[in-house]
């Protein structure tokens, strides 16, 4: 039934696919672990018990969304063997490295000090257990690091040359890790992570502040949380104006497609805020605009000169549509993250930050804004990258396996069941998780284990019992 289908397209939705149920949850545990070390630092610090009951509600939440980010990422890496070999044959020398390195440092870091942090704090004592603790955290963070220098390279590829067999080297490793698109991606991707996190512990102090706003635990979720969107969503905004003028450096057909610029402007570019792109037409249907103003954001000028994607050949056109209304969606959801910290700003000084309802069902209501600005931004990245996996060098019909269209189409099918089985059971778990408010004596994850697996054994029963006798 799918012999008429592009193995290309479908291998592009599978990966699309699996990697928009991953993304969301490295999102949410990057945040979520600078967090708890952050609980834990102040528990130490102050001796309230307060602290420490948030970090052992925030413990078990972040233990189950940890580790369903690192099932669904396992399944990626497969995928460059099966759907993208080509690809992994060309970029291998310089991707394979950086993602090595993501797991000799992040991943080893994390899994060493895992088992301390989630079981530890009674057995090795609090000042060890805040060490492990920071350690995972720091580790998320190191992770983000490589991985985003990999995706950055095939956005902005440096440091690299081409050997005889045609496949992609590092020249100059620091060229290749440090790449132009790198430390603008790094900052706005780690600003969404911690975003994301403030945005889901505001909204769960939110909820039980709704229902009881005298209980202690959300009242302190809920006030850092604001905290956060206060400081953090303009910080965000500024970073991503900075990341907008470098991809125009580097990657000008990109911003074509977000802008929806399908025709150059001599004479200063409008700002269209909405429209129906055309691509076959070559044109923004029912475009609604602000003259001049794209000019004056993109190169601070209103009468700058703006090139279109008339200026470029068809066949290297991204799907604009797509760029176009993902990068608004993302746009949009920053936008409501300021106001809902600029509110909380509001109602913090007026003295109403715990009695106002309207705030807090506004932060009740922005809980996935968090998680839809990151799957947006990703796709206005990706998209906006077509028709090439390595920008400008290797195009994306290249990359893919030699594969029949019913073997991915299979595959594909597979994964959304599977995907969507598994991954909505660990979603319920997490929002039963959430659905209880922190109480006083709050437990972690729990260790009612064998302490040594010999424990287990029929031979250690009979020894057991034996000695009773």
């Amino acid at each position: 039934m799918f012999e008429g289908w592009d193995a290309v397209v479908l291998a592009r939705a599978q990966f699309a696919f699996t990697m928009s149920f991953h993304i969301i949850f490295p999102a949410f545990s990057i945040g979520l672990a600078s967090y708890l070390a952050v609980l834990e630092a102040l528990w130490l610090a102050t001796g309230r018990e307060v602290y420490i009951n948030l970090f052992n509600y925030w413990l078990k939440i972040f233990a189950v969304a940890f580790g369903m980010g690192v099932v669904s990422g396992i399944v990626m890496s497969y995928q460059f063997g099966t759907n993208w070999s080509a690809f992994s044959d060309k970029t291998g020398p310089v991707i394979g490295p950086l993602m090595a390195y993501e797991v000799l440092t992040a991943f080893f870091l994390e899994a060493g000090f895992l088992g301390v942090m989630l079981f530890g704090l009674n057995r090795v004592g609090p000042r060890l257990h805040f060490l492990a603790t920071l350690m995972v955290a720091i580790g998320t963070l190191i992770s983000a690091f490589w991985i985003l220098s990999a995706n950055s390279w095939m956005q902005t590829p440096a440091g690299h040359a081409v050997n005889a067999d045609g496949q992609f080297i590092a020249a100059d490793w620091l060229k290749v890790i440090f790449n132009p698109s790198f430390p603008y991606r790094l900052v706005h991707m780690v600003l969404a992570a911690y975003l994301t996190t403030a945005l889901v512990v505001g909204a769960v102090g939110a909820y039980h502040l709704l229902r009881d706003r005298h209980l202690a635990g959300p009242r302190v979720m809920f006030s850092m949380a604001m905290w956060m969107a206060t400081l953090v969503a303009p910080l965000q905004i500024i970073a991503g104006d900075q990341h907008g003028l470098n991809t125009l450096e580097h990657q000008p057909v990109k911003i074509m497609a977000m802008e929806g610029h399908f025709q150059s402007h001599k004479d200063g570019a409008p700002l269209i805020l909405f429209g129906l792109p055309n691509q076959q037409a070559g044109r923004v249907d029912y475009a609604i605009e602000v003259p001049k103003l794209g000019s004056m954001i993109l190169k601070h000028s209103p009468d700058a000169p703006m090139a279109g994607l008339d200026t470029v050949p068809r066949e290297n056109w991204p799907p604009v549509a797509i760029t176009f209304w993902s990068f608004r969606i993302m746009v949009g959801m920053g936008l409501l993250m300021l106001a809902l910290g600029l509110l909380s700003l509001l109602m913090r000084v007026q003295g109403k930050l715990y009695d106002s309802r309207l705030l807090h069902m506004f932060a009740v209501a922005m809980a996935p804004a968090g998680f839809i600005a990151v799957l947006a931004g990703w796709i206005t990245t990706e998209t906006g990258r077509q028709p090439y996996t390595v920008y400008g060098l290797l195009r994306t019909v290249d990359s893919a396996s030699p594969l029949a269209a019913p073997a991915v189409a299979s595959s594909l099918i597979a994964f959304i069941i599977v995907y969507f089985a598994v991954f909505t059971a660990g979603v319920i778990y997490l929002l039963r998780l959430m659905a209880a408010p922190p109480h006083p004596g709050e437990e972690g994850p729990s260790h009612d284990v064998p302490i040594r697996s010999a424990g287990i054994t029929p031979a250690a029963g009979a020894v057991a019992e034996g000695a009773a006798r």
